[in-house]
């Protein structure tokens, strides 16, 4: 499956952000979707991801009450909706296809998108 991200931008803290990613292939409904972030200088880490029926979303402790991702499969997309944003969410973020659900780990996910710049001004 082939992924691309889109909706990064600048905002201030306490704003919101709604990231979208696009994947094309037939087989975009039987994957795992996820997001990660990668800040300079720091490894990618986990986000949020979604199971294939839409159902069972986790997230990273550091999100979790501010982040919510979402997905449709008729329309091949998956979203992260961003509020309470923070100067320290500022970072590249990605989406990524796992055949698994509830991993967690950069490496388990197969299919990258190329990344959208998400930056948050105090």
């Amino acid at each position: 499956v082939q992924l691309q991200a889109s909706g990064g931008g600048l905002v201030q803290a306490g704003g919101s952000l709604r990231l979208s990613c696009a994947a094309s292939g037939r087989t975009f409904s039987a994957y795992t979707m996820g997001w990660f972030r990668q800040a300079p200088g720091k490894e990618r880490e986990f986000v949020a991801a979604i199971r294939w029926s839409g159902a069972s979303p986790y997230y990273a402790d550091s999100v979790k009450g501010r982040f919510t991702i979402s997905r449709d499969n008729a329309k091949n997309t998956v979203s992260l909706q961003m509020n309470s944003l923070r100067p320290e969410d500022s970072a590249v973020y990605y989406c990524a296809a796992d055949s698994t659900w509830g991993r967690r780990m950069a490496k388990d996910f197969a299919s990258w998108g190329q990344g959208t710049q998400v930056t948050v001004s105090s």
